[in-house]
């Protein structure tokens, strides 16, 4: 028997752990079936078309398996809840009650602050499937709807938000891995067939040498994803020994391990909202009476439509949001004052504010690396498709990273279950 059949053997064989599995892959199936429900008084084929000429909508439907381009009752997927968490987590910096929640009141003050952001979803839920509608009512995407067919159409996407929300957490509760991130790689997953599928349709022999180059250069970006994603910077901690009573403490050496890719994808989610609200705004104001603000409407999306400066614009924004995402959630000073009082140090640094600045410059540097990495892979789909051709299977930079993320920590958590029972790791 080959040894990676017999490692899944030995997966299967764990009662518990083989329950999580079929448990997740239920709950997967589910998130699809509801991905395929449509909110009606839609017409499907200009929907299609919509998605199939904005690039950035385009990118944003991805994420959510196609369920927008479906006009489904999950079309928003997880992004009112992904941005609620994300705008918490920023406040932090504002409210130290909310950070001291976030950061030391333990698992009761993260519950609660779990709670504010599930809340949180409701109203940018809402907020963003109005509009969504009324974006599309504007291209006559979506015909008329009445008050009452535009409240129940409302209330019916955001209800949609929340039951994702919550087979996400049901996920990270029961099952293995993180729900929210398993359903947006779900998602991104469930695109590649139909993809495939359009590509061998629209096949032109002409084209061959591109849809090579395109292989071979989504082999390189998976190596390269795989290398930065599990990149860290270790930097040497040593403990001094300490006699307390007739037992002596400390008197060895660790390691504190600095991430590459501190901030993950967030940076790129962030950017995201910021690229795609000027554009909403934009269509929402081009058709309105007054002709003045209809034309600079007008102007302003005719400029996210440049794909060079949309481009140029992304790849600054995921780079300034590495860094702002990696200070909010990575404190060298707090790191640097546990380890002294935990009696480590590092050495050849002075303990205290020494060594907070020594973190200072070690985490910028590794940072930089992150934050354009995160920028050349936002904007690399968009890249191969004008050199290549190519776009029917171009699912993206980001797709890729969040993909690669997710099997990477899927399978941490697997190996430690199976260690846990004794059994080999993969």
């Amino acid at each position: 028997m080959p040894k990676w059949l017999e490692k899944i053997t030995q997966l299967f064989k764990v009662k518990e752990l083989r329950n999580k599995i079929l448990f997740v892959l239920a709950l997967l199936v589910v998130f699809r079936i509801v991905a395929n429900i449509p909110v009606p008084g839609v017409d499907v084929t200009k929907l299609k078309e919509f998605f199939a000429g904005n690039q950035l909508f385009g990118l944003i439907n991805i994420f959510t398996g196609g369920a927008m381009s479906n006009f489904s009752i999950a079309m928003l997927g997880l992004g009112p809840y992904i941005t609620a968490t994300i705008i918490l987590q920023l406040l932090t910096m504002i409210f130290p009650k909310l950070k001291e929640m976030y950061h030391e009141s333990g698992p009761e003050g993260r519950n609660k602050f779990n709670q504010y952001s599930r809340i949180l979803t409701v109203p940018l839920a809402a907020l963003n499937g109005y509009a969504m509608i009324t974006i599309l009512r504007n291209q006559q995407v979506v015909g008329y709807m009445s008050p009452i067919t535009l409240l129940t159409s409302i209330a019916v996407i955001t209800a949609g938000a929340m039951f994702l929300m919550w087979l996400g957490e049901l996920i990270s509760e029961k099952g293995i891995g993180n729900g929210v991130s398993l359903l947006i790689f779900a998602g991104i997953i469930a695109r590649i067939p139909s993809d495939i599928r359009q590509s061998i349709a629209t096949y032109n022999p002409a084209q061959l040498p591109s849809y090579i180059g395109f292989f071979v250069v989504a082999v390189l970006v998976i190596a390269g994803v795989v290398i930065i994603n599990e990149g860290q910077r270790n930097i040497p901690v040593a403990y001094a020994k300490r006699i307390r009573g007739r037992r002596m403490y400390g008197g060895f050496s660790t390691h504190l391990p600095l991430r590459v890719n501190q901030a993950g994808v967030i940076p790129i989610i962030f950017a995201l909202s910021i690229m795609l609200f000027p554009g909403m705004i934009a269509k929402f104001l081009a058709n309105i009476p007054n002709q003045f603000i209809a034309r600079a409407a007008q102007s302003i999306g005719t400029i996210f439509t440049n794909q060079l400066f949309y481009m140029i614009v992304y790849f600054v924004l995921v780079v300034v949001f590495t860094f702002f995402y990696t200070a909010v959630t990575f404190d060298p000073k707090a790191i640097a004052e546990n380890v002294q009082k935990q009696g480590g140090f590092v050495p050849g640094i002075r303990p205290g504010e020494n060594t907070a600045s020594f973190f200072y410059h070690i985490l910028n540097r590794i940072t930089l690396v992150g934050a354009l990495f995160l920028g050349v892979i936002a904007v690399l789909p968009m890249a191969i498709s004008r050199a290549t051709g190519v776009v029917n299977l171009s699912i993206g930079g980001t797709a890729v990273l969040i993909v690669v993320s997710v099997v990477l920590e899927t399978m941490k958590q697997v190996e430690s279950q199976l260690v846990m029972r004794d059994y080999e790791g993969f």
